[in-house]
């Protein structure tokens, strides 16, 4: 039985995923960079520690805490990669992570990593179309490998997140001459990544790799568009040339890459809060 969670990175993600385990009863330890945030958790009845993977300072003065807290039954690695403004920093902390817990057992690792290890492929891609066709991606599955072998690890790989103060309607709006526009949208709701986590970490049968994305995907042009309108903002314009007549009905042509959850729905009997990004427009 699990008892308790540590989560390492309670930011956008973690923090309400931390709070959703509270609420179930699960003892969780959830980690911030800084002192004063990782004291603030305590008020929502978390039990919140300062961990800096960047800070051997800190890492030995309070590595009785850091110790206490990643014991706990299981482990969320919820580490933002940054890779565009750091490339190795996000490796050489999973690194650090890593040599912290190498004496540790877990009932369950999940590792939270992100649709990007895909390529830009015109079809439907399932969990082992991941590659490195980027720098990027090289990086992502690095990051994964690194916990892979771990026993009782799993990698969720979360698609476009979108929920509070992430409303898809501000990404686009008032743009124009944008490209692709029967691309395929490839995006999951903040509640639906809560609750995959969730079953992956209380699920025995869990094991190796799971999408989170919404099985339904609309054109890049239809749903930035309704987005925008929710917003009241300038919708977004598409290149004349690929404009389509997508109005979200049955039958309409989308291009381009469609992640697949299937394996996460068919084995694990998952059922998603919003199967269609449209509806998510109203939850964010």
């Amino acid at each position: 039985m699990i008892k308790s969670v540590c989560i390492v990175g309670c930011g956008w993600f973690g923090l309400p995923l931390a709070q959703a385990l509270v609420a179930g009863g699960v003892k969780v330890f959830g980690s911030k960079r800084l002192q004063t945030e990782a004291l603030s958790l305590q008020k929502l009845g978390i039990n919140g520690f300062r961990l800096d993977l960047d800070d051997e300072l800190q890492l030995s003065q309070e590595r009785t805490e850091v110790e206490e807290a990643l014991a706990a039954d299981c482990l969320v690695i919820n580490i933002p990669p940054g890779l565009r403004k750091a490339p190795d920093a996000y490796l050489q902390r999973l690194t650090k992570l890593k040599q912290l817990i190498a004496a540790k057992s877990y009932k369950k690792i999940v590792f939270v990593s992100t649709t990007g290890v895909y390529p830009q492929l015109d079809k439907v891609l399932s969990e082992q179309d991941a590659s490195a066709h980027s720098e990027v991606s090289d990086k992502l599955l690095q990051a994964e490998a690194l916990f892979s072998s771990l026993g009782n690890s799993v990698t969720v790989r979360f698609a476009g997140l979108v929920g509070p103060k992430r409303h898809p309607g501000r990404f686009l709006a008032g743009k124009t001459g944008l490209p692709d526009a029967s691309a395929a949208v490839n995006l999951v709701h903040l509640n639906d990544c809560i609750l995959a986590v969730s079953t992956l970490l209380f699920n025995e049968a869990s094991r190796g790799v799971y999408n989170v994305c919404a099985p339904l995907h609309p054109t890049r042009q239809a749903f930035y568009r309704q987005a925008a309108r929710e917003l009241g903002l300038v919708e977004p314009q598409f290149l004349a040339s690929e404009q389509t007549t997508d109005s979200g009905a049955e039958g309409r042509v989308v291009t381009g890459k469609q992640i697949s959850s299937e394996r996460l729905v068919s084995e694990l009997n998952f059922e998603y809060q919003f199967s269609d990004p449209m509806d998510m427009l109203l939850a964010c």
